[in-house]
């Protein structure tokens, strides 16, 4: 934490904070809130078209026997569908984000709930375990796969606590082995990393620690939030001038950059010190209130599994600029031109959401839902 210390002194000693502009700042009302119910009923017809598809499939692990081939449903009795095992953990995920967050009278909430009820049993977590436990497991899913996994339990623990729901407090009972099993191979995992991981797709470290932090903190793992924030701190306290203007990549689903500032501001301790960190780390940002210095994504062909995360980098992007200008000083006046910057992005991202091709339709889905719910923002 010797990092952040000494960011925090040089934040003080600073007076850092942009000064005030003529620009009108946004209010609250500028950030997602709660979200329709037409969007709800489109992004939880793809989950659910999705959870219970076993192809086609996408099988990446590592094996030491041709015994450890088999079918999807076999090796993966839960997270079989949606093409590969990370977009169906996080399928299920947008079901019970949508179940505790979308309207409470909707004509889809039954069928979300039979096809939870199906997968989530204890003998299918048996399995997945199983897999998880394979000595050729490795780094598989990693960190990507566990992250998201991280944030299913940590939803179902929310929905059970704030709902007094019994379904719900099942689920999360069934799913706490494989929990478990994450937690500790992280916990193991995250003092090795060396480095951080700076990709703009799976292996990326500053998107599964945003999620990981936030699952530590719901479940009370004070051990686990207190290593990630270390970590944090010592991977990027000190980082200047990223490289934004190279973005995207073209696969990237993720931002580099900004998904590094978003895991910061959670971690900085107060919006004096970010603002400082932030200013040294993306001097570029506006304060006049444009949008068009940073443009979305663009995708050629949405119908190319690759291609097509680039429709997804413009949701993240979207959730990470919204909550990078919260974090800030109240009279901050980059705030205007990030929340301009997130809108065209929002746009973007949720207008690329469709069934039209299963490349996206079985993914894009829960990050427009993560967006459109604010599920990255904890004040």
């Amino acid at each position: 934490m010797k990092k952040l210390a000494l960011l925090l002194t040089a934040a003080l000693l600073s007076g850092c904070g942009d000064p005030q502009s003529d620009v009108t700042l946004p209010g609250p009302e500028a950030y997602p809130s709660q979200i329709s119910p037409e969007l709800a009923d489109r992004f939880s017809r793809l989950a659910l078209d999705c959870v219970q598809k076993e192809f086609p499939n996408k099988i990446s692990r590592t094996t030491d026997t041709a015994e450890e081939i088999g079918a999807p449903r076999e090796l993966f009795p839960v997270f079989y569908g949606c093409f590969d095992w990370h977009s169906a953990v996080h399928g299920h995920w947008l079901l019970v984000r949508l179940l505790r967050e979308g309207p409470q009278d909707a004509p889809w909430r039954e069928e979300a709930i039979a096809k939870l009820n199906t997968n989530f049993t204890t003998e299918n977590v048996a399995g997945e375990l199983a897999n998880f436990r394979r000595a050729a497991r490795g780094s598989w899913e990693r960190p990507y796969g566990w992250a998201w996994v991280l944030q299913l339990t940590a939803e179902l623990r929310e929905l059970a606590q704030e709902t007094n729901d019994p379904q719900a407090k099942a689920w999360l009972d069934i799913l706490e082995p494989l929990e478990s099993d994450i937690v500790a191979a992280t916990k193991d995992w995250i003092p090795k990393l060396a480095y951080p991981i700076r990709l703009g797709t799976h292996n990326q470290t500053s998107f599964a620690f945003t999620l990981m932090l936030d699952w530590a903190e719901v479940a009370g793992d004070a051990e686990f939030a207190t290593l990630i924030r270390m970590r944090a701190g010592d991977f990027h306290a000190n980082d200047v001038d990223c490289p934004l203007a190279y973005e995207p990549s073209g696969e990237d689903f993720l931002s580099p950059c900004l998904m590094t500032a978003d895991l910061m501001r959670r971690v900085t301790g107060n919006a004096e010190t970010f603002s400082y960190w932030l200013t040294r780390y993306l001097p570029e940002i506006p304060t006049d209130g444009s949008a068009d210095w940073l443009a979305p994504a663009i995708v050629k062909d949405a119908s190319d599994g690759k291609l097509v995360h680039l429709d997804g980098v413009n949701s993240s992007r979207a959730w990470n600029l919204y909550n990078i200008a919260r974090a800030l000083p109240e009279g901050d006046a980059r705030r205007a031109s990030l929340v301009a910057a997130a809108d065209i992005h929002r746009d973007a991202g949720v207008a690329a959401v469709s069934d039209k091709h299963y490349s996206g339709s079985h993914w894009l889905a829960s990050f427009a839902t993560y967006l459109m719910t604010d599920r990255g923002w904890n004040d």
